[in-house]
């Protein structure tokens, strides 16, 4: 049986992990804010449909850890790679003769940075 406090603090510890807001980490795994807020305050208990989707979206997450406090967080024999799925180029194959525009970071929390020359 799952303990809503124990659960919670875990649950805690992977969105401070990955340095998120409740509210990014239930976009991120696609539920509702309140779903959240509820697990986190030891209201509710986890369904199966929202164990999965964290382990779906966070690899370095184990499901008997996150369960019931058993094995490691983070994986010991993984390491966070960040999601490039939505990066595309239009630059050719060869851009070492190119010179640079403009840098823009992409933060976990849906903020950006952007650096140009001459800022």
């Amino acid at each position: 049986m799952i303990n809503n406090a124990d659960f919670s603090e875990r649950l805690q510890m992977v969105i401070d992990y990955y340095q998120l807001s409740a509210a990014a980490f239930a976009y991120k795994i696609n539920v509702q804010r309140s779903s959240i807020s509820h697990l986190l305050s030891g209201r509710n208990k986890p369904s199966l449909d929202f164990v999965l989707k964290v382990l779906d979206q966070f690899k370095e997450v184990e499901l008997y850890w996150l369960l019931n406090g058993k094995g490691n967080f983070p994986k010991e024999d993984s390491t966070p790679i960040p999601d490039t799925s939505f990066i595309k180029t239009n630059a050719d194959e060869n851009t070492s003769d190119k010179e640079i525009d403009k840098i823009i970071i992409f933060y976990k929390d849906g903020t950006f940075k952007g650096y140009q020359e001459g800022e």
